[in-house]
């Protein structure tokens, strides 16, 4: 199945920006169905954005401050985040399907099986 590789995690102030990167390795993931997904301190896994050819799709809390988005060229999946919040405190891990999908399942822990090892993002007020 590959391996997924995030970094970019840092601690920022609120209303900072930061952008993730995850790349993968094996299979051409990049080309396919990805996601990022965010796991807070006690709390479940969920689901933040996805990107299949030509479609974006968000969880409604990061609507319109994070954007999904790939380099194929570079293999490399990128989390643009703006107007950062206490909030979005949390682990964030890069997420694929194996076998490859073009069209994107739903953004819940269960429908992906392809996890990278995550990367600390930390909002200070």
């Amino acid at each position: 199945q590959g391996q997924l590789v995030e970094s970019g995690g840092a601690s920022v102030q609120t209303g900072g920006s930061l952008r993730l990167s995850c790349k993968p390795y094996g299979p051409p993931y990049i080309g396919y169905c990805m996601a990022w997904f965010r796991q807070a301190p006690g709390k479940a896994r969920e689901g933040v954005a996805s990107i299949e050819n030509g479609i974006k799709r968000y969880s409604g809390s990061v609507k319109d401050r994070f954007t999904i988005s790939r380099e194929n060229v570079k293999n490399t999946l990128f989390l643009q985040m703006d107007t950062l919040e206490p909030e979005d405190t949390a682990e964030y891990f890069c997420a694929a399907v194996f076998p490859l999908r073009r069209s994107c399942p739903d953004l819940t822990v269960s429908n992906y099986n392809v996890w990278g090892q995550g990367t600390q993002v930390t909002v200070s007020s």
